[in-house]
This record gives structure tokens, sequence and C-alpha cells, in this order.
């Protein structure tokens, strides 16, 4: 029998390579990945036999993973509004709240992303004097 295909998904890397480590030491095929959307690269067919992806993760949308998961469905899509609000709010965490540089990397204006900020009511914390 083949051992189980696992990725474990998580932006925490020491977390996420002891945990591969651990499952590599059990018998399994096991690789991690910082992003979910990253997932599809790093195995053969697209589709690993088990998805351990860290629940406290910014980025998952946690209500729409337990709507998908209750009804054995897949969910609905997400509408623009809602992909494009986590999108900015990953773009700020990378860019640590520097919202010149996260419009710059979105390819939209300084005036527009602040617009968004407004309309999507995204928390954005203060920059340090250093960044």
């Amino acid at each position: 029998m083949e051992a189980l295909e696992i990725v474990v998904v998580g932006d925490d890397g020491g977390r996420r390579e002891a945990l591969v480590t651990a499952l590599r030491r059990a018998g399994y095929r096991a690789s991690g990945v910082a992003r979910l959307a990253d997932v599809a690269g790093i195995t053969a067919d697209g589709t690993p036999d088990v998805l351990a992806i860290d629940l406290h993760d910014p980025e998952l949308d946690l209500q729409r993973l337990e709507r998908a998961l209750a009804s054995g469905h897949p969910p609905e899509p997400e509408t623009l509004d809602v992909v494009e609000r986590r999108h900015i709010v990953a773009m700020l965490k990378h860019t640590g709240g520097n919202r010149r540089r996260a419009a710059l990397l979105l390819g939209i204006s300084r005036s527009t992303l602040l617009n968004k900020i407004r309309r999507y009511a995204i928390e954005v914390p203060p920059r340090s004097p250093t960044s």
C-alpha cells in the first residue's frame, strides 16, 4: 500500500516544517506550503490525499470552510468584493501596512487603495517610524 500524500499549509514556517518532518518520519509523503493557493503546484495531480491547514491563518475564511465541510458540497464562488477585500488585507500584511507599496503591487493608485480600505472597513495598523 502506498503512503498517503499529505500537504501541510501554514504561514509559520517553523511549525509547518516540524509537522512535515514528523509526518515523513512516520512514513507519510509530506510536503508543506505557506499558502493554500500553492497546493496545486506541489502534488503530482494537484490533489493531496490529506490537507492539513493552520486554522489560525488570517487569510483563511473559516466560515466558508465550515459551510463547505458541513454541506459536503463545494461552496458557492465568492463575490468579487469578498475576494478583493481578502486580497487587499493580504497585500497590506505583506507590505507591513505600507499603503503606497501595497497599491503599487496591486496595480492601483494609492487613492484607489485608500478608498477601498474605507469601503471594506479594513483596519490597517499604523506603520512604525522605521518602516
